[in-house]
């Protein structure tokens, strides 16, 4: 992962501001107390994405990081959090329990409540964000595994350590159509390592099914502006059939090619109103969220709205009088 961040090009006066602005903005908002002075603080962080989950890589002198109950009040996206150890030792805290991490051990963690990580070694760390409704597991089953050690000792855990690791590093599977094969298992394979932990998988059954539907839209919701978007390619993201697919649809009154084209099209008129709506032609922007022929953009969008698309944007965006 190429680094996005390295202190050794930042002034040292700088460098406690410029680490904090880069965590709060692309990981959580979190206090940090960094251990050795700013003239020896050094702090090299990589930043990447596979579909809905965040990765941060970091190697950083000793540094403690603390989610305050105020912070943890504040979040608008419950997360759980996979922090790997690479090297050294870390103490993960949180729901009263301490958790010491050595290399090749992992633990979990939530956004939505306190904690406390201290590095007294130095940092070497990958931390990984899922988002909390795509694990769909129970709270009382997150509480119970949150800073609890996952090691060597436990094959499940090892072999989500090793896949982690490499998930973490690999640039190559953060892009495109791998990035897409690789959620769905991601997000399986936490599963089965924090139920097989807990000593009880029928806990994540329930709530999987139940957060189908809603796991579903969001998935489409991020790839809206992909005009190979199908119901064939959605149903293999989740693991079910079409047929499913549908039938989960259907039980939230959901006809799956008419919610797609809505909110397409309301991408379309949010874009061509804004301040930017002249910039790009009407097609482009059509293009731009997956409706690949302009005169079928034009005619949905008249249907939809009661206009044209470009008569919406010049509404919008009245010419100057020559």
């Amino acid at each position: 992962m190429s680094p996005v961040l390295d202190t050794a090009f930042i002034p040292p006066r700088d460098r406690e501001e410029v680490v904090r602005h880069a965590v709060w903005e692309s990981v959580v908002a979190v206090d940090i107390d960094h251990g050795p002075p700013a003239e020896d603080l050094s702090v090299r962080i990589g930043l990447g994405s596979v579909g809905p989950l965040t990765i941060c890589s970091a190697r950083a002198t000793a540094v403690t990081i603390r989610r305050t109950a105020r912070l943890a009040r504040k979040d608008e996206e419950p997360a759980v959090f996979l922090g790997l150890q690479m090297t050294g030792t870390s103490l993960v805290v949180q729901n009263g329990r301490e958790c010491l991490l050595g290399p090749g051990d992992f633990t979990v963690y939530e956004s939505a409540a306190p904690y406390t990580l201290l590095f007294d070694e130095g940092v070497d760390h990958h931390f990984l964000r899922f988002p909390r409704a795509a694990l769909a597991l129970p709270e009382r089953l997150l509480r119970d595994v949150a800073a609890v050690p996952l090691g060597s000792g436990d094959p499940v855990a090892r072999l989500a350590f090793d896949y982690f690791s490499r998930l973490a590093a690999d640039d190559g599977l953060h892009r495109g159509a791998h990035a897409d094969a690789v959620v769905g298992p991601s997000v399986e394979l936490l599963r089965a390592a924090l139920t097989t932990r807990h000593g009880d998988s029928a806990l994540a059954r329930g709530p999987l099914e139940a957060t189908l539907g809603l796991r579903i839209t969001q998935y489409v919701r991020a790839h809206l502006a992909d005009p190979d978007l199908s119901a064939t390619r959605i149903a293999a993201a989740h693991g079910i059939s079409v047929r499913h697919l549908y039938a989960v649809l259907s039980r939230s009154g959901i006809s799956l090619g008419d919610w797609i084209r809505a909110r397409r099209l309301a991408e379309c008129r949010r874009e061509l109103a804004g301040p930017n709506g002249r910039l790009r032609t009407v097609a482009a922007i059509g293009r731009s969220w997956g409706f690949v022929n302009a005169t079928h953009f034009s005619k949905v969008f008249r249907q939809a709205y009661g206009m044209p698309p470009r008569d919406w944007r010049d509404q919008n965006h009245p010419r100057a009088s020559a």
